[in-house]
């Protein structure tokens, strides 16, 4: 049988709408919102890569009977608030919501309900899940390979940018109703509508202790003077990006932070004759990152980082084994339960149940034998305590 050609979707279908830049087109916008049906198509695109804030530098709005818009947040001082009681109340669908909700919360627009259109493709088992496979596969339509991962703080943004940005919009509560009624079909619209909500009333997430020590390469270095000096540099890196609002990995590379750590040059000039370091942006910069340097050579031994991350959590699961058999059994055997629910219900593994949580009751059991309340204190959510609480508790059953 002949594949179907998807059809290219290359313009809005009403006309690239003029971008929102003021507040007199901000009150209009709303009040044309307010008289719209239905759900509100929602997006908004950040810098990701090339500045230091995960600020929204545009945000997409579509609804029934209101058409398109796009809103520049930046010449209206990152308040958007005039939208907020026309967008309180109808449900929102977005794509991958956690990834934009921060920055839609900080222009002041916040949903009341919520629908994820990447997560409910996960749910309802489909194999590629990005918005323009989902698109491909369940409308028919190509989705021109856009503009994501550009540079969103440029000004004035080229329109090819804003018709790929009010093309996703577009498509996604026609997507949403689609992927509604493939979970109504497999019985997951419930298990979904709890997914949405912990998605859409997650605090934000705490600041990791130590982030210094996700510099790509810090795993040549093991001791504890080399690793201070990786410290001090991406500490000094990430003051001076934020203060530049420049993506830390511009200012300078992770490589070159490893490098220097490992070098310990002794002086300012032998830093400057380092790769990178070496270059004309950097050797204005000579002293300051030497200074970083310095301070971590002079540290008492005590003041030093250890050799290993700090962590609350159980051991990796390659040393359980060896520490606590019965654990790797417990752990073995829920995995493969596991593994079992996601081939029969067609839900990954990882949306069946977070595999730090299965880690955790695996390696400590609740004392009391209450799997399901442990469950729940974990953050699982009731969907997930029902599916994986019965095969968890034969699991630490049959390996005390």
């Amino acid at each position: 049988m002949p594949t179907v050609e998807p059809v290219p979707l290359l313009r809005p279908a009403g006309g690239l709408p003029p971008v929102v830049a003021d507040r007199s087109g901000l009150v209009r916008t709303a009040e044309t919102f307010a008289a719209g049906e239905g759900p509100v198509a929602v997006d908004a695109e950040r810098a990701s890569g090339f500045r230091y804030s995960q600020r929204a530098y545009l945000v997409q709005l579509r609804r029934a009977g209101a058409g398109t818009a796009l809103i520049d947040p930046i010449p209206l001082d990152s308040d958007l608030g005039e939208l907020a009681p026309a967008l309180t109340g109808p449900e929102w669908v977005l794509h991958a919501a956690s990834q934009d909700l921060a920055c839609l919360a900080e222009v002041g627009l916040v949903p009341s309900r919520l629908f994820d259109t990447e997560l409910a493709g996960r749910l309802a088992g489909l194999p590629r899940v990005g918005l323009g496979p989902m698109v491909e596969q369940l409308l028919g339509l190509a989705l021109e390979k856009g503009h994501g991962a550009a540079d969103w703080s440029r000004r004035p943004l080229p329109e090819d940018w804003l018709v790929y940005a009010a093309l996703d919009v577009e498509v996604l509560i026609e997507l949403r109703d689609v992927l509604a009624g493939l979970l109504t079909e497999q019985g997951k619209l419930e298990w979904a509508e709890q997914e949405f909500e912990a998605v859409r009333t997650a605090p934000p997430p705490p600041p990791r202790s130590e982030p210094w020590r996700r510099t790509s390469g810090i795993h040549k270095i093991r001791k504890p003077r080399p690793l201070a000096g990786v410290r001090s540099l991406w500490e000094a890196r990430d003051r001076l990006a934020a203060e530049r609002d420049i993506a830390p990995g511009r200012v300078l590379p992770d490589a070159a932070i490893v490098d220097a750590a490992i070098a310990a040059p002794d002086s300012p000039q032998a830093l400057a004759s380092m790769p990178v370091f070496r270059g004309r942006s950097q050797r204005r910069l000579t002293n300051y990152w030497y200074a970083a340097l310095s301070a971590a050579a002079r540290l008492d031994p005590e003041e030093l980082p250890r050799s290993a991350a700090p962590t609350d959590g159980p051991p990796p699961v390659a040393r359980w084994a060896d520490r606590d058999p019965q654990a790797a059994a417990r752990l073995s055997a829920a995995r493969a339960g596991i593994t079992d629910l996601s081939e029969q219900w067609s839900v990954p593994v990882e949306n069946l149940l977070q595999p730090d949580l299965l880690r955790r009751i695996c390696w400590d059991p609740p004392a009391d034998g209450d799997v399901a309340a442990a469950l729940q204190a974990g953050g699982a959510r009731p969907w997930q305590i029902e599916l994986t609480a019965p095969l968890l508790k034969q699991a630490l059953t049959d390996h005390p």
